[in-house]
């Protein structure tokens, strides 16, 4: 018997702000329903209890991590104009797009 009832899952669409068809409510009330199954298996595992939990299965070293320089070398804004095909001033010109 799955713990979580119809009402509880009318519920939480209520306070979701949302409405569920009856369809709706069936699928949700299988997925919890299969969730509830699975959730039974792990625990039938024996001595799951005395496991600990692991985020992340590999042991991580970021030993070689770059240690970057940032310069903050300025471009003089001539060089920058010269990709530019239009430009007045400092200002570029660029084509109007419709959409």
């Amino acid at each position: 018997m799955s713990k979580f009832t119809s009402e509880m899952i009318n519920d939480y669409a209520d306070k979701l702000l949302i409405g569920l068809t009856a369809e709706e409510e069936k699928m949700i009330q299988d997925e919890f329903d299969l969730i509830d199954e699975n959730m039974d298996l792990i625990n039938k595992i024996p001595n799951i209890k005395d496991v600990e939990p692991q985020s992340y299965p590999f042991d991580m070293e970021m030993s070689d991590a770059r240690n970057d320089e940032i310069e903050c070398e300025e471009i003089p804004i001539d060089t920058l104009l010269r990709n530019c095909d239009r430009y007045e001033g400092r200002e570029i010109e660029v084509p109007k797009v419709v959409g």
